[in-house]
């Protein structure tokens, strides 16, 4: 008789590969910036760089301006991530998270000044939530300071509109990631019965 022992497995889901992928670009920016180098210059989206470094169009999505904008964007994809990867499965997660990053500084790249530079994964995390507020508008969700529980599809759009307003932040990323989330949950919900 014979007797098979099976070891076990670490699975990791895509969001928590995305999570470490950034936090490690986070560490390897602030290793360089002691040597006197910035990673953004060099992989950071900017118009006037993009055709002879048109890497950056994905590149800019792994890299963040300080610790409260990373910590911001990964705590919203930890959660917004997680449960969209439930819902429609961690490739159709995966396509809305990147295309809705690209597209996201694509327009960034048409609407902003042509030497500003724009980092962090803000549209890809806004595509994430845009497809899970059409999906689960009426989620309830915390939102600081708001003590109260506010709907999703609320704190999507209103998360969006706020931020629109504050200085330094790259808005069309935002719009275009959100309004491709918004597509995509759209046709998501269409064909709920293939996917739930």
């Amino acid at each position: 008789m014979r007797y098979y022992y099976r070891y076990p497995t670490i699975s990791l889901s895509p969001t928590l590969i995305l999570i470490t992928a950034n936090l490690l670009m986070f560490i390897a920016m602030a290793i360089a910036s002691l040597k006197g180098y910035s990673l953004i210059s060099l992989l950071g989206l900017q118009r006037a760089g993009f055709l002879a470094r048109p890497w950056i169009i994905v590149t800019s999505m792994f890299l963040h301006a300080g610790f409260w904008h990373i910590f911001a964007n990964m705590l919203t994809l930890y959660f917004f991530g997680s449960y969209l990867s439930q819902l429609v499965g961690n490739g159709r997660f995966l396509l809305v998270y990147f295309i809705g990053g690209i597209l996201g500084n694509l327009l960034f790249l048409l609407l902003a000044s042509p030497f500003a530079i724009a980092v962090g994964a803000s549209g890809a995390v806004f595509a994430v939530g845009g497809a899970l507020a059409i999906m689960r508008p009426k989620l309830p969700v915390f939102v600081f300071p708001i003590l109260a529980p506010v709907p999703l599809i609320v704190a999507i759009i209103g998360g969006f509109i706020i931020l629109s307003f504050l200085p330094y932040v790259a808005w069309q990323a935002h719009l275009g990631g959100l309004v491709t989330g918004l597509i995509a949950g759209y046709f998501f919900r269409k064909r709920k019965g293939r996917y739930f």
